[in-house]
């Protein structure tokens, strides 16, 4: 009789699951962190959602993308040291320019128990503080301006096309970084790099515009410069081809 139950059993057929039943299976929770039974440890083990965590969209560790095109770079990064009487705290501070190359710019210190995050700290803070400086024909700047910070003066000038950058340290670091192709620079008094840039960033900041100068003077009126500015204006596409 065993036998037979056996040879039953054997030949019943085997009732397979709806169709809807089967994807409902296919489309259960997955774990996020992987487990024991998925191909490697950070697979899911259940539907098509495999990866690691780190490979995720907007997940803890994953790529971020870039939101914008601006250009980077560390100046100076000293190190700090306090004794206490537990002993020595040691920090870091970095000093970062950070600019499009079209006309802005913008510096920023930041101090840190570790040297990356300080050069963090410091990008991230000198893209809010960016400033606008008028770069005229040739890449280079309208006029000779003096900038003073402290003990510290930069002098800079304007060049000729074909001069490139006649700077070194914070002053050339701020200068590319802004866009200017074509000046000459000189450094008097300290040399400690946030002063120079700060220095040079007031020089900057003190640059006149044609406009503005033109108004002070009493050279030309609101209106001319308005006219002015339209005729040079390039003309719209239909009118060039009628």
């Amino acid at each position: 009789m065993e036998e037979e139950n056996m040879i039953v059993a054997e030949e019943a057929p085997v009732e397979e699951a709806p169709a809807s039943e089967a994807a409902a299976e296919d489309n259960r929770g997955y774990e996020p962190h992987g487990s024991a039974s998925a191909p490697r440890p950070g697979d899911r083990k259940y539907g098509n959602r495999k990866g690691r965590p780190s490979e995720r969209r907007q997940g803890r560790g994953g790529f971020r993308a870039k939101t914008d095109d601006y250009l980077e770079r560390v100046v100076h990064i000293n190190r700090i040291s306090k004794t206490t009487q537990g002993g020595k705290n040691m920090r870091f501070s970095a000093l970062a320019v950070v600019g499009d190359g079209h006309g802005k710019y913008g510096f920023a210190l930041s101090k840190s128990g570790e040297v990356p995050d300080a050069i963090k700290k410091a990008l991230a803070k000198a893209r809010k503080q960016m400033v606008s400086v008028e770069i005229v024909k040739g890449g280079t700047i309208a006029h000779d301006v003096e900038g003073v910070f402290g003990s510290t003066k930069v002098i800079l000038k304007p060049a000729r096309p074909g001069t490139g950058i006649v700077a070194g340290g914070a002053v050339r670091a701020i200068l590319e970084l802004a866009g200017i192709k074509n000046i000459v620079s000189k450094v008097y008094g300290s040399r400690a790099p946030i002063n120079i840039l700060r220095a040079t960033d007031a020089g900057l900041k003190a640059l006149k515009r044609y406009d503005e100068v033109m108004l002070l003077r009493g050279l030309k009126t609101e209106e001319q410069l308005r006219a002015q500015k339209r005729a040079a204006a390039p003309a719209p596409a239909e009118e060039k081809g009628e």
